[in-house]
């Protein structure tokens, strides 16, 4: 795998040079004509909101080394100790998607979201390489192109690559692999000529592969001899593959003040996990290890689920200097169907397929208003299924404050209501759980060096749906309370930068959520111009912990995270030393990450039984070309 991708950089590399050095323009002055200043990009939704801002291209370095920002989602997530692997965010996240889901979301921070893909307006064809490699096998490829068809027509695609090696288990080498993933986005942009018509339209694709430990054993959890450990499997895997074909379209009947607008999404997404050597005590029983237990009398795992979304979205939309509206009705229909290797009873060896289908069809109304004065907004949304589900939200802002109150009743996902598997079988009816947030944020900067954002929130939960100590979904009965507070805060002394993010979270009163009371990120660096300004550098530390907490175990059955009482992750510094540099169109990194791994502790745990990654070397690099 790593020799084929590399062999793919060199090409693209080289084949990338060859067209600089044969096809560069040039003016009289031998000033290069094409530039990020000629490669802009835009959001379909802040052209639906009237907004047609064509912004300049992220040429930052800034926390390109960040190990958070090589994916679509830069939040702080709880993982399985490596690049790519399952993940689920670390602070409280307000539910955003209500009515019909799925409910298999471990890997959404490393797939293109078809929402938020960034098209392109470019005077000059454009592509980039960006490459990431760390000395313990952690990689991240990424070659994106894209160029004007005519003045109004762009298109591009992009390929992704994700892959790591394992970190534990005996007779581990450096080339046994843990992660391949492949991601494609294909997206495309055209306005007519009056500037009235303009279609967005995009094709996302996932195939997503990681194999399965379970964790290491209870027994050696605490000995720290990750790389000889025992696991709890060692024949299973989790594969997702995931399809979604986008488009929005809209058109101006009276400017901005009306337009009509439709999207439609169709897409689908399966699981696969599969255990062909089911682990088992040698005792009488055979009791199987790790897993609850096991249904059908086979030794081996074949569990497929396949999830297809089908979405229309039509309404109005219209803006002025001081006012927003949008209504709209939205129709999904969904369908989950499962096949899962199994016998007619435990004490047969026959093998058959047990099969499942369920579809639903759901209808929604949904809008928002806006009003805008300078700097004071006043919006309200909303979005209601006919009979059930609803979330409504209100949002207020005067200068550097803003406050927002949100509520949202949604029904649970598919597989907290159903699921078959070898190892689990489940038909739930639970209530609607409520989510109520209070939020109100302060934002501004502070003379010409300090910026800070300070965000305090409350949340209420009603009837929370979660994973229990058994890894099957459970309803809590008791209300549950939320809050914490956040601080952002930047400062700058010359050339030197101090940024830190800080978030208190308080969970006395919701013991079915795990949150570290604290979590602290701090990054201390250089930054400034070199050799004439050839060069623009940052040289730093950055360090980054949550004080200890239960944090959820995972079940790579269900893709769950899931509740347990008896493992403590333990606060851990990681600190980075880091140098990026800004050499004309080349960013590049140089990183050691964990650098205390050999100093403070012999290594630390981000899940239970998932040890963190050791001291590694890592560099990266964005290349990009402007014509």
């Amino acid at each position: 795998m790593k020799s084929k991708l590399l062999a793919v950089i060199w090409l693209l590399v080289g084949l990338a040079g060859a067209a600089q050095a044969q096809s560069q323009i040039i003016d009289d002055t031998t000033k290069a004509l094409f530039s990020p200043k000629t490669t802009l990009q835009l959001f379909e939704n802040d052209v639906l909101e009237g907004r047609y801002l064509l912004q300049r291209i992220d040429t930052s370095i800034n926390n390109m080394q960040n190990e958070r920002f090589w994916y679509q989602d830069t939040a702080y997530f709880q993982h399985l100790g490596n690049v790519g692997t399952a993940s689920k965010p670390i602070l409280f996240r307000v539910p955003n998607k209500i009515g019909a889901r799925l409910g298999k979301n471990v890997f959404d921070r490393y797939a293109y979201d078809p929402r938020r893909i960034n098209y392109y307006d470019t005077r000059s064809p454009y592509s980039h390489i960006y490459y990431v490699q760390g000395q313990r096998g952690e990689q991240i490829f990424e070659a994106t192109h894209a160029r004007n068809i005519t003045p109004r027509w762009n298109a591009g695609v992009a390929y992704q690559i994700i892959s790591g090696n394992r970190q534990i288990g005996p007779g581990l080498t450096n080339r046994d692999g843990i992660l391949s993933s492949q991601a494609v986005k294909a997206f495309t942009h055209y306005r007519s000529e009056d500037e009235k018509y303009h279609l967005f339209a995009n094709f996302t694709h996932l195939n997503h592969e990681q194999i399965e430990f379970g964790g290491i054993i209870d027994e050696e959890a605490n000995r720290f001899l990750f790389q000889q450990a025992t696991t709890n499997l060692n024949q299973a895997s989790t594969r997702e593959l995931r399809n979604n074909y986008h488009l929005l379209h809209m058109y101006k009947l009276a400017g901005e003040n009306l337009k009509l607008f439709h999207s439609f999404d169709w897409g689908s997404q399966n699981n696969i996990f599969q255990d062909d050597a089911i682990p088992r005590q040698a005792n009488e029983e055979r009791t199987p290890v790790f897993y609850p237990r096991v249904l059908s009398g086979l030794n081996r795992t074949d569990d497929r689920s396949a999830y297809r979304e089908m979405e229309n979205v039509a309404g109005v939309t219209g803006n002025n200097k001081i006012s927003f509206y949008k209504a709209y009705a939205k129709f999904r229909n969904s369908k989950l169907d499962y096949r899962v290797l199994s016998t007619v009873d435990q004490s047969s060896t026959a093998e058959l397929y047990k099969e499942e289908s369920n579809s639903l069809n759901q209808l929604f109304v949904g809008g928002e208003f806006r009003l805008m004065y300078k700097q004071a907004l006043l919006s309200f949304d909303g979005e209601f299924q006919m009979t059930n589900d609803y979330k409504v939200g209100a949002t207020a802002k005067l200068g550097p404050l803003q406050g927002h109150v949100s509520r949202i009743l949604r029904s649970p996902s598919l597989v907290e209501q159903r699921l078959i598997s070898n190892h689990f079988d489940w038909i739930n009816y639970f209530n609607n759980s409520v989510t109520d947030r209070l939020e109100a944020t302060f934002a501004s900067k502070l003379g010409e060096r300090q910026f800070v954002r300070l965000t305090g929130h409350f949340n209420h939960i009603k009837r929370h749906i979660y994973f229990d100590t058994l890894a099957v979904p459970a309803q809590y009965a008791d209300n549950q309370q939320v809050f914490g507070v956040e601080l952002q805060h930047h400062i700058r002394f010359g050339k030197m930068h101090f940024e830190n993010f800080i978030a208190y979270t308080n969970t006395s009163e919701a013991p079915v959520i795990r949150i570290p009371e604290w979590l602290f990120d701090s990054k201390l660096y250089f930054e400034g111009a070199l050799f004439r300004r050839a060069l623009i550098g940052q040289f730093g530390v950055q360090v980054y912990t949550p004080t200890s907490y239960m944090a959820d175990a995972y079940m790579p059955v269900t893709q769950q995270f899931h509740l347990q009482n008896g493992f403590t992750i333990e606060p851990y510094p990681i600190a980075d030393v880091f140098i990026t540099a800004d050499i004309k169109s080349l960013n590049v990194f140089l990183k050691m990450s964990n650098i205390a791994s050999d100093l403070t502790a012999p290594g630390y745990f981000t899940t239970p039984y998932y040890p963190g990654m050791r001291t590694s070397f890592v560099f990266g690099i964005k290349w990009m070309f402007f014509d």
